[in-house]
């Protein structure tokens, strides 16, 4: 069998190949980019595709499963917030072909708002989830399952965190097989969820959750690593590797299905054990059901519920250990460095503006929100994708028309096109004068210069119809839409003057190329 050297990501898409994926989509969000990238350089024979937000990538995946083909959508843990709503329902549905969610969480937050931990998801929408360890687990775990998916009739998420997703280790490469497409059958009861058809269709997953509750207990994915019964150590995803590199002699509860969780084998593991100890990142997610069952595990007294897990924060709470080569504290003064916008950044000559005008400034997300930090200063909110032209317009009914007048909402123009288009409606709708600065570098550029519906170019290069915003703009009611290059300061300058002074909704676009594209 031949090897490679793969990215967690990289083998996520490999998976999928092998399992015979036939759709792809997703909205890029780092740390799960790179799988809808790799499928598109790599496997031409998968349909892939970046969508305009994460709940139109589940909706596509959907019915491409219900018409018969294996699918799969990939998304950072926000982005499945987004795509909550179909997540919910289509767990009730069921599938056709295999149904695969790839679900990224990001402790740390090294490039997201927050630090959710998205295992919740499953127990919430009674979904199987499985996780892996390595990048080889990321491939594996991923073209099983599409056969979980088919076998159980449940769409099936696969958890990743920034560590899998973004180290590299050694992938055994297998065969891909080549199933066929199912045949579509009209069957309402099973995909049109009226009240009468989902009250069965809750009975039904009922009983496949204690089917998959059988499959936790007995399959290889939940493993136990005896070797000492003095400590026994559950654990799951990186902290595993972690917890092999400094507790080697440890007894070991690897859990490969974060959801249902292996009652069965938890218990036998726990009753041979005399020190009882669970280390996952964030939640306390296995930690709670194990004491659920009646134990008394060291979790989250010890280990960290905030931010990524590393091999000495294991050390250090298990067996009191300072890292080995330490390196010392400086005792100088060093300056701090914290990003900043690039050298040339059109969107730096937009907040140069602002803030000499010290205008309220409700932010949205992409690399925009830098202008948080100094030199600019100049971003007073910011939530999530497209809530800054919510927020402008709550704004402008909690303060009148003096705030209307001392503010705008900035956009980057794909989170526009993914969230922010409903809330400009909204703004239309319910008489809000606001301005919205829509800030138009041609490019999702935080994420590693993605293409989106307004660039005219697919995931795989083609051409396609591009997006007007100036027109979308002006469809949904905003009669005052100017299109200006930021560079030319003074005339960006005088249209916000002139625009936020205006008593009606309106739109100023900062049309400039992001400085790193060709």
């Amino acid at each position: 069998m031949q090897k490679k050297v793969m990215l967690g990501n990289e083998a996520i898409a490999r998976g999928a190949y092998e399992a015979g994926c036939n759709v792809a989509a997703a909205y890029p969000g780092t740390p799960s980019t790179e799988i809808l990238e790799a499928i598109a350089a790599q496997y031409p024979d998968i349909k892939a595709q970046w969508s305009p937000n994460e709940k139109v990538a589940l909706e596509v995946v959907a019915g491409a499963s219900v018409a018969g083909a294996r699918a799969m959508a990939a998304m950072k843990h926000v982005g499945l917030n987004v795509a909550a709503d179909p997540l919910f329902t289509f767990s009730y549905t069921g599938v056709n072909g295999g149904f695969v969610i790839i679900n990224a969480d990001d402790p740390g937050a090294w490039s997201s708002q927050n630090e959710q931990d998205n295992r919740h998801y499953a127990r919430a929408a009674k979904l199987p989830m499985i996780e892996p360890t390595s990048p080889q687990e990321a491939r594996m775990y991923t073209r099983l399952a599409f056969d979980l998916s088919e076998q159980f009739d449940r769409p099936v998420i696969v958890r990743i965190t920034t560590r899998i997703a973004h180290s590299q280790g050694i992938v055994t490469l297998e065969e891909p097989c080549k199933p066929e497409l199912k045949p579509f059958v009209r069957n309402p009861q099973k995909y049109v969820m009226i009240p009468a058809h989902a009250r069965p269709r809750h009975v039904f997953i009922e009983e496949q959750m204690l089917k998959l509750k059988e499959y936790s207990n007995n399959c290889e994915l939940n493993t136990i690593e005896w070797n000492s019964t003095k400590r026994g150590i559950i654990t799951n995803g990186v902290a595993y590797q972690y917890v092999k590199d400094v507790c080697p002699d440890a007894s070991i509860l690897k859990i490969g299905v974060a959801w249902p969780l292996p009652d069965a084998k938890i218990h036998e593991f726990c009753s041979k054990v005399e020190e009882l100890y669970v280390v996952e990142e964030l939640d306390p997610f296995i930690e709670d059901y194990v004491r659920a069952l009646g134990y008394k595990p060291v979790g989250k007294e010890i280990i960290p519920i905030c931010g990524e897990l590393t091999p000495e924060i294991i050390d250090m709470a298990l067996n009191k250990k300072r890292p080995k080569n330490e390196i010392p504290v400086y005792s100088g003064s060093i300056p701090g460095r914290p990003p900043a916008l690039c050298k040339g950044c059109p969107h730096g000559f937009v907040f140069e503006v602002l803030k000499k005008l010290d205008v309220v400034v409700n932010g949205d997300i992409g690399c925009y929100t830098l202008a948080v930090l100094p030199p600019y200063s100049a971003m007073h909110t910011q939530g999530c994708m497209g809530a800054s032209i919510g927020m402008h317009l709550g704004f402008e009914k909690a303060r009148g028309d003096e705030m209307a007048r001392n503010s705008v909402a900035v956009i980057g123009d794909s989170t526009f096109v993914h969230s922010g288009i409903t809330p400009l409606i909204d703004l239309v709708y319910n008489k809000g004068t606001g301005t919205v600065i829509i800030l138009d570098n041609r490019v999702t550029a935080m994420t590693g210069h993605q293409d989106h519906p307004a660039t005219g170019r697919t995931l795989k290069g083609e051409e396609t119809h591009e997006l007007d915003l100036e027109l979308l703009c002006r469809a949904v009611g905003v009669k005052r839409v100017r299109k200006i290059d930021p560079k030319n300061m003074e005339e960006f300058e005088k249209a916000v003057r002139e625009e936020i002074a205006a008593k009606e909704p309106s739109v100023i676009i900062s049309s400039r190329k992001c400085i790193l594209t060709k």
